[in-house]
């Protein structure tokens, strides 16, 4: 009789493993999660909540068809979205990652702009959605909304990964001779570099619920985007469609967050950093 013995140990550098272990948890995860939408929809009875059935049927059709009322398919509505959405995300991390660095970095100033960014920073990105749409149009406030939310994340990050950084480190390159400049390449942005990429994963997340809102707006010729065809269908009843928009803004999420965690891991290691 033949006796066949598994003994797999999980071993955290082994690079399949590690893949192997996500997919496995994912997977569960994401089954567990499908269940109760099933089982709270039944339960339930009501149209407001579909199945996940039904939104997987709507989320098939809008891909093959489009929105049937638009004639707008789902590679513009996501087109259109994703554009406004990196656009204010990119404009968000080049002004605050060298602000951030600044006000890290020089007590006076971070003291003389506090006021300010405390008194803008507890206002609801969402709240400047309809003035920056109406007064900018739906392209241009779309950016700034998101811009607004991802930038007092990211802003906020980047002056505490400064001012986590040991003073020893700055007081040596000066002895060695480097200049200001130096010092903010070769010292502050490799040490802050851990702090900015929470601070873009956070303000990411951030980012997606701002385009949508900003979406809502929608009131001139400008390419819709998902956010405005999730509001449509609601609006009509068409909750499984619904369902089905806030489907696809949760993988285009998921993805986004999932680069930014990718170039993190990047930089980490060039920069021989755990992560």
């Amino acid at each position: 009789m033949v006796s066949w013995t598994l003994n797999i140990k999980y071993d955290e550098n082994n690079r399949y493993h590690r893949f192997l272990r996500t997919v496995v948890i994912t997977v569960i995860s994401l089954t567990i999660f499908i269940m109760v939408w099933w089982m709270i929809s039944v339960i339930a009875d009501i149209p407001a909540i579909p199945t996940p059935l039904k939104t997987w049927n709507a989320l098939v059709d809008l891909y093959l068809h489009g929105d049937m009322v638009t004639s707008i398919s789902l590679g513009q509505y996501i087109f259109s979205s994703l554009s406004s959405f990196l656009k204010g995300v990119l404009l968000a991390f080049v002004i605050s990652v060298p602000l951030g660095l600044v006000l890290g970095y020089s007590k006076f100033m971070r003291d003389f702009s506090n006021p300010v960014i405390e008194l803008l920073r507890p206002i609801a990105p969402i709240a400047w959605a309809p003035i920056f749409v109406l007064a900018l149009g739906s392209s241009l406030g779309a950016i700034m909304v998101v811009f607004i939310g991802v930038f007092f994340p990211l802003l906020t990050n980047v002056i505490f990964g400064v001012r986590k950084i040991d003073p020893n480190w700055i007081d040596a390159a000066k002895t060695l001779g480097a200049s200001q400049m130096k010092i903010f390449y070769k010292v502050m942005i490799p040490a802050a570099t851990p702090y900015i990429m929470n601070g873009v994963k956070v303000g990411l997340g951030i980012g997606w619920m701002c385009i949508v809102a900003a979406e809502l707006y929608r009131f001139d010729g400008a390419l819709p985007g998902i956010g405005f065809y999730l509001a449509q269908q609601a609006q009509n009843f068409n909750w499984p469609s619904a369902y089905a928009g806030l489907v696809v803004i949760g993988i285009l999420g998921l993805l986004t967050i999932g680069v930014a965690d990718y170039i993190h891991r990047i930089l980490s290691k060039r920069m021989g950093m755990d992560v």
